[in-house]
């Protein structure tokens, strides 16, 4: 098949991370693989000074950022400006792929002569803030075939389209990448987390329940990693060792000396660090988000939160940190089955055979 993804700034965020690794598994099957982005769309005047304010520096976009294809092998193509990606841009292709609400509306304009056109849905982007919530919701009832990656998000989406078929493909870990020897716990308890600036990964709701879970291990250490600054006012007080954008193969370090990963997300369509933390042997505390309620059983490799109940995760966390060893080994284990039941390829192979039979229907 020839297959295009169409892709906004093609940056370090989760989803573009699972359009990568899916381009290059459908590339490496023999598939011609055609990856078109655009580059970042400029920040304005005041996204600068609210980015100063917060970060303590300014931030400009540069040519030279990172992007979670630089490692790939497979043809992506950044356009010469931030604007609509049209049939100029695009070859002919038997399937063509929306990857975010905003490329649904450059897909659905092209011509048929680009592919099967397809929307890839990862996020609830209709309740993202500050994006404009009635054009999202218009795109879930386009006429592209829908795809996205959790029964959970599946169920959300039917609520603006409810006679589309999404098929759903859940998302896996590279064990590659990601993975660690049997380990005990460590000599001091620690506990790590994704730091993000964005309101919905819930970095606000974290700094006040490592506040709480440090009154009881005074002696907690605390690992962070993510693709920005931390914001030190927001962890005051806390001594925490944070990476900014580390190097794919050092976050395994980072997941492989916690106890306990943490995630407070108030929304996501299947959230990958916990379980890239589960790979590498490290239990989960996650509040109820897409990933976290897909993988993890409570009591078994983790345990699972309501959104923004900060008493709940500090209770939950505190229970893991405070486990014995042998008891903690075993939730260790399991948190590791977990992750390896289910690989990239199995998910890659279920991707293909769906857009083979979205051909064969049209």
């Amino acid at each position: 098949m020839k297959i295009t993804f169409i892709l906004p700034h093609a940056g370090l965020s989760g989803g573009i991370k699972v359009v990568s690794i899916y381009a290059e598994i459908l590339k490496n099957r023999g598939h011609t693989v055609n990856v078109i982005s655009t580059p970042r769309r400029s920040l304005s005047i005041k996204q600068k000074i609210k980015l100063f304010l917060t970060r303590g520096k300014w931030v400009f976009h540069t040519k030279n950022e990172k992007s979670f294809f630089d490692d790939k092998t497979v043809n992506h193509i950044i356009i010469d400006k931030y604007r609509d990606i049209t049939d100029n841009d695009v070859p002919n292709a038997d399937i063509v792929i929306a990857t975010f609400w905003i490329t649904a509306y450059w897909v659905n304009k092209l011509s048929p002569s680009k592919g099967v056109k397809v929307y890839f849905i990862q996020g609830k982007e209709a309740e993202f803030p500050n994006i404009p919530h009635n054009l999202v919701k218009k795109t879930y009832s386009f006429p592209l075939d829908k795809i996205t990656i959790s029964q959970s998000l599946k169920e959300w989406i039917k609520n603006f389209d409810r006679n589309s078929n999404i098929f759903v493909v859940k998302n896996s870990v590279d064990t590659n990448q990601f993975h660690a020897t049997f380990r005990n716990m460590r000599s001091e308890p620690s506990i790590g987390f994704m730091y993000s600036d964005s309101w919905i990964k819930g970095s606000d709701l974290i700094a006040d329940v490592l506040r709480e879970i440090q009154d009881t291990f005074k002696y907690l250490r605390i690992y962070s990693y993510g693709s920005c600054d931390i914001d030190k006012s927001l962890f005051m007080g806390l001594n925490i060792e944070h990476t900014t954008q580390p190097e794919q193969s050092r976050i395994r370090d980072i997941y492989e000396k916690c106890d306990v990963w943490l995630c407070g997300s108030r929304m996501e369509g299947f959230h990958l660090p916990p379980l890239e933390a589960m790979a590498c042997r490290c239990p989960v505390v996650s509040t109820a988000v897409g990933g976290p309620l897909d993988i993890v059983q409570d009591g078994i490799n983790g345990f699972i939160a309501p959104i923004d109940d900060k008493n709940k995760l500090v209770e939950l966390a505190v229970r893991i940190l405070s486990l014995s060893n042998a008891e903690w080994i075993k939730m260790s284990n399991q948190a590791y089955r977990t992750a390896i039941i289910y690989t990239w390829d199995d998910a890659a192979e279920l991707l293909e055979n769906h857009l083979t039979d979205l051909l064969v229907q049209k």
